[in-house]
C-alpha cells in the first residue's frame, strides 16, 4: 500500500438531496442480475451481427480489449459507490469532487448515452417483431411506440417491481447466451452443419483471414463495441437503493470481468467460428441468424423471443437509470425542476416522464428512417457511454488526490493500478472516439455530437447562477 492509500483518515460524511426519498427495496440477487443485464444488451444481440459483418472476425480481439477497460471503470466506479452508495452516483461523486460544472457535465453525458439508447432499444423490439409476418404489416414506428409505453408504465411503478422485472430479464438473457454457447460449442467440435456452410476454425481463417478488410475498420468499429458496453455503469445507480451495498457491490462488479469475457468475448468468438463473417447482416440477431440455419425446428422463432426480452431488459434499464440521475441534476438545479418530483411509489416520475418524452424522437426515426434509425443512435450513445466513462475515471483521479491529502477516507476495495490506469482508460476512450473521423458516418457522428457540445455548453452557462449548491455539503464540493 502507497503513502497516501491509507484508510485511517476521517470518514466522510458527504451526503447528496438527490438521495432523499428513494426506497432501499433492491435485494443481492436484483443487484446481481442488474449488474449482469446492465452489461448485456441490445449491442450484443443486436449490433454485433452488423459489426461482424463489416469488420470480421478480429472484432473479438475490440470486444476483449474494451471489457478491460469497462472493468477498470467500474472498479473506480465501484470504489466511489462503496464509500457512499449514491443513486445519482457518477453524478453525485462529480458533484463533491469535481465540482458542479463536473456534475453537470457527467450527468448530461449520462442522460445523452441513455436516452439515445432508449430510442435503440424501441428499434430493435420493432426489428426483433418485424420477424414474424404477424407484424410486418405493421409499421415499425408504431411497435417502437407500443414497447415504450409499455416500459414506461413498468418504471413508474415501485423500485421493486423494477428490480424484480429485471432479475427475470436478465435470467432470461443469460440463459439465451448460455444456450447459444453450448449449441454452438458442440457445432464447432462436431464440424456441424449450419445451413448451407460448417463450423469449424476455417471460418475463422478463410474469407480473407482475421481481418479480411483491415484493421483500421475494426478499430472504427469499436466505437459501436463500446456502446455494447454500456450499462456497465448501471451498478453504480442500482447501488443507492440497495440493501447492505458495501457488501454486495463488491461481489457484483467482480463477477462482472468474469461475465464480459464469457459472455461477450466468448460470444463474439464462437460467432465467428460457426457461420463466416459474410452471413451476419445489421438486420437481424446474429444469435437468430446461428439458431434458424442449425436446423431446430423453431429454434429462430424461441431465441428471436429471448432477444426481444433483452431489448425490453435494456430499455428498462435505460429508463431507471436516466431517471435517477436527471433527479439527481434537477436537486441541483442543473435540470428542469419536474425532474426532482417522486410519486407515491419513490419513483422519480418527472425525469423518467422527460426520457420517455425524447424516446419519441426515436419513434420518429422509425416513421422518417427506418432502415438507418438503429446505426444513427448507436454511435451518439457509443460517445455519450465514452464521455460517461471518462467523466466517472476523472472523478476518481481527483477522489484520489484527496485521499492523498487525507481529507478522505479510500475504501478497502480499489480500482487496480490507479491512477494510472485511469490514464491510460482515458487515453484509450480519446483514441476511439476521434477515431470515427476515419468513416463518413463517424464523421457525422463527430459533427451531430459537436451540436450536441455546444447546445451542453450554452445550457451550462444558462443554469450556473441558479445552481442549487446546497443540495450537497458545500464543504465537499470541489473548487
Amino acid at each position: 500500500m502507497q503513502e497516501g492509500d491509507r484508510v485511517d483518515t476521517p470518514t466522510n460524511t458527504t451526503t447528496d438531496k438527490g438521495d432523499a426519498g428513494y426506497d432501499k427495496a433492491l435485494k443481492n440477487r436484483h443487484l446481481q442480475m442488474i449488474a449482469i443485464g446492465g452489461s448485456i444488451g441490445t449491442g450484443l444481440f443486436l449490433g454485433t451481427g452488423g459489426r461482424l459483418a463489416q469488420g470480421g472476425p478480429g472484432l473479438a480481439l475490440s470486444y476483449a480489449v474494451c471489457g478491460i477497460f469497462a472493468f477498470l471503470m467500474v472498479r473506480a466506479l465501484g470504489e466511489m459507490a462503496i464509500r457512499r452508495p449514491s443513486s445519482g452516483a457518477f453524478v453525485s461523486y462529480a458533484r463533491e469532487f469535481m465540482g458542479e460544472r463536473g456534475a453537470y457535465v457527467t450527468g448530461w453525458f449520462f442522460f445523452l448515452d441513455w436516452a439515445v439508447t432508449v430510442m435503440a432499444d424501441i428499434t430493435a423490439v420493432a426489428l426483433y417483431l418485424h420477424y414474424w409476418r404477424a407484424f410486418q404489416p405493421v409499421p415499425q414506428w408504431v411497435l417502437a411506440l407500443i414497447a415504450l409505453a409499455a416500459v414506461f408504465t413498468l418504471n413508474m411503478l415501485s423500485v421493486k417491481v423494477f428490480g424484480e422485472a429485471e432479475f427475470w430479464f436478465a435470467a432470461i438473457k443469460v440463459a439465451a447466451i448460455v444456450a447459444f454457447m453450448i449449441a454452438a460449442i458442440w457445432a464447432v467440435v462436431t464440424g456441424a452443419p449450419v445451413g448451407h456452410d460448417t463450423a469449424g476454425f476455417h471460418n475463422m481463417s478463410a474469407h480473407g483471414g482475421f481481418f479480411p478488410k483491415g484493421f483500421m475498420p475494426v478499430v472504427a468499429l469499436t466505437l459501436g463495441v463500446i456502446f455494447a458496453f454500456g450499462g456497465t455503469e448501471m451498478v453504480g445507480v442500482a447501488a443507492g437503493e440497495a440493501k447492505d451495498a458495501a457488501k454486495i457491490l463488491p461481489k457484483a462488479i467482480n463477477s462482472m470481468i468474469l461475465r464480459i469475457f464469457v459472455f461477450y468475448v466468448g460470444s463474439v468468438v464462437l460467432m465467428t467460428l460457426v457461420l463466416p463473417y459474410t452471413a451476419y447482416s445489421d438486420g437481424e440477431s446474429p444469435f437468430v441468424t446461428f439458431f434458424t440455419r442449425i436446423g431446430i425446428p423453431h429454434a429462430g422463432d424461441v431465441i428471436q423471443i429471448i432477444v426481444l426480452t433483452a431489448a425490453l431488459s435494456s430499455l428498462n434499464a435505460g429508463l431507471y437509470s436516466t431517471g435517477r440521475t436527471l433527479r439527481s441534476l434537477a436537486m441541483a438545479g442543473e435540470a428542469p425542476k419536474v425532474a426532482a418530483k417522486l410519486n407515491r411509489h419513490h419513483v422519480p416520475a418527472g425525469a423518467i416522464v422527460i426520457t420517455t418524452s425524447l424516446g419519441l424522437l426515436g419513434v420518429a426515426l422509425n416513421a422518417f428512417l427506418p432502415g438507418s434509425a438503429f446505426d444513427i443512435v448507436i454511435n451518439l450513445a457509443g460517445i455519450g457511454i465514452a464521455g460517461t466513462w471518462c467523466m466517472v475515471l476523472l472523478t476518481h483521479t481527483r477522489f484520489l488526490r484527496q485521499v492523498k491529502r487525507g481529507e478522505v477516507t479510500r475504501p478497502e476495495y480499489r480500482m487496480p493500478g490507479a491512477p494510472y490506469t485511469n490514464y491510460v482508460c482515458l487515453a484509450f476512450l480519446i483514441i476511439v472516439v476521434l477515431s470515427n473521423v476515419a468513416t463518413e458516418s463517424g464523421r457525422w457522428t463527430l459533427l451531430l455530437f459537436a451540436l450536441v457540445a455546444i447546445a451542453m455548453v450554452v445550457g451550462w452557462y444558462c443554469v450556473r447562477d441558479n445552481v442549487l449548491s446546497d443540495n450537497a455539503d458545500k464543504d465537499s464540493l470541489a473548487d
